[in-house]
């Protein structure tokens, strides 16, 4: 009989560990997916699903816009597959893995938001102070001197510079952030407190401002404050306004962060997501198709990446939320410590 009890509680623990691991790896497969089409929709022209829904061949609709060629309507279908097709790979993944712990999973998560944020520190970083560089030369007619004339030219334009110094700049973060993994931000403050430094030192000493100086504040800040955000609750340093979870025993707390991190955390992010990317003309799609730079053609041509810092914040907060899922349901569940 006790034989029999073992068995029936080991098959519910495993339905439930592939339910959890299901709705927490599901989560930030689906964000990828959706980021990959956001992508092939508004920069390389693809339907998407609602357009391709909303054709008159499938529902009797009439177009949103116009009807769809046959090439338009199997790239839709495709976007369509990468959906039910990544459910499907990862039910596989987690059926085959059945007896993997939640702590595992979690762990990978939290490695994966680190090398995220490193990424963003290193790629804000480099791109600050070529940038800054380049309008450096700009501003004191010395670039077409450095560079020669045509690619001076070329600098000047915010969808070159991007394209050709800054994209280049992040690939070049990927590789350092692989390789160094110890990373504070305490750096990014310093670094910002440098740059208002500057600031108050050529303006007032040597009576010299250009909007370049201000703009890098501004980069650099913005960076800080949303890369900082997912590397503190990564180190578990947010702080906590505690007027009932101090007091908790261990088995409420670990509920109260599943809970939050599943109904409050990931919906949170999926709204920044959704609002900021859902077409053309919204807050973090706009400026990154359009290479927004500000309004003084001597800045930083930088402002599109600070909207698409949130997109970065979303994701890496995502992520970490779905690793305090899976670790405190792990919590709930008596596993062991890796």
């Amino acid at each position: 009989m006790n034989s029999v009890i073992s068995k029936n509680q080991l098959t519910r623990s495993l339905k439930t560990n592939l339910a959890i691991r299901f709705i927490a790896l599901s989560t930030i497969g689906m964000a990828f997916i959706f980021l990959i089409n956001n992508y092939l929709i508004f920069w390389r022209g693809w339907p998407g699903l609602v357009t391709l829904f909303s054709n008159k061949n499938w529902f009797g609709l009439e177009p949103v816009k116009k009807s769809l060629s046959d090439i338009e309507i199997l790239l839709g279908w495709l976007q369509v597959t990468s959906y039910v097709g990544s459910l499907l790979v990862l039910l596989l993944y987690i059926v085959l893995t059945n007896n993997r712990a939640l702590r595992e999973d979690a762990s990978c998560l939290t490695s994966l938001s680190a090398y995220i944020i490193r990424v963003a520190f290193w790629a804000v970083l480099f791109i600050g102070v070529v940038d800054s560089a380049i309008s450096f030369l700009r501003v004191e007619g010395l670039l077409s001197h450095v560079v020669g004339s045509e690619l001076g030219k070329s600098l000047a334009q915010s969808r070159f510079r991007g394209i050709y110094v800054h994209y280049p700049l992040i690939l070049i973060s990927l590789i350092f952030a692989y390789y160094i993994k110890g990373l504070s931000f305490v750096w990014l403050a310093l670094l910002v407190v440098i740059a208002e430094f500057q600031i108050v030192i050529v303006r007032f000493i040597f009576s010299y401002e250009q909007a370049f100086l201000g703009d890098l504040v501004r980069f650099w800040y913005a960076a800080l404050f949303l890369f900082a955000s997912a590397y503190t609750l990564i180190e578990d340093a947010h702080v906590r306004v505690d007027v009932l979870y101090a007091g908790f025993n261990e088995t409420k707390k670990a509920w109260v962060n599943l809970v939050g991190s599943i109904l409050l955390g990931v919906p949170l992010c999926w709204t920044i997501l959704a609002l900021g990317m859902w077409s053309k003309a919204t807050v973090i799609n706009s400026p990154l198709l359009a290479f927004e730079m500000t309004q003084s053609g001597f800045g930083l041509y930088v402002k599109y990446l600070m909207a698409g810092f949130l997109a970065v914040y979303a994701v890496s907060m995502m992520i970490q939320f779905t690793s305090y899922f899976l670790s405190s349901a792990a919590d709930l569940k008596g596993e062991p410590e890796l």
